[in-house]
């Protein structure tokens, strides 16, 4: 009986001291980060940092900082357009991020070079078809 006792008594007070708490974000004001350009997440790699954006100019390479890329689909505002350290509004998630600019105005497939090149090989998104590069597979060769 002791023993239960023993054991029971340490297990109760450390069920009793955990409880969830919510995350809680303060506010954000909208009007202000809706005036800035808008960027939409295009590619986007759960085991990398960078990812790749679409604005009116073009796309942008990113990396985050503190924290995993968002997901395609993921509508950010901020200033895309100039290198650096930067706050922006993930209005898709309502919070801010912050993320470095690594490069900006870029056609698609100069992002998809980039975030390959930041990933660590090839990245496997839409520039990553699986074919072998310079290797038409209808040829045949005949000697």
């Amino acid at each position: 009986m002791k023993r239960l006792l023993l054991i029971a008594t340490p297990l109760l007070l450390l069920l009793t001291a955990c409880n969830k708490q919510p995350i809680v974000r303060p506010p954000v004001d909208e009007s202000e980060w809706l005036r800035k350009e808008r960027g939409i997440v295009v590619a986007s790699d759960f085991g990398c940092t960078s990812f790749v954006i679409e604005t009116n100019r073009g796309y942008a390479l990113l990396r985050m900082w503190g924290g995993s890329a968002p997901f395609m689909g993921t509508t950010l505002y901020g200033n895309f357009s100039s290198w650096g350290v930067k706050t922006v509004y993930n209005r898709t998630e309502g919070y801010l991020m912050t993320v470095d600019v690594q490069d900006y105005w870029l056609s698609y497939w100069q992002a998809m070079d980039g975030m390959a090149w930041n990933c660590g090989g090839m990245f496997p998104g839409k520039a990553n078809n699986g074919s072998t590069l310079g290797v038409d597979s209808t040829s045949t060769s005949s000697k």
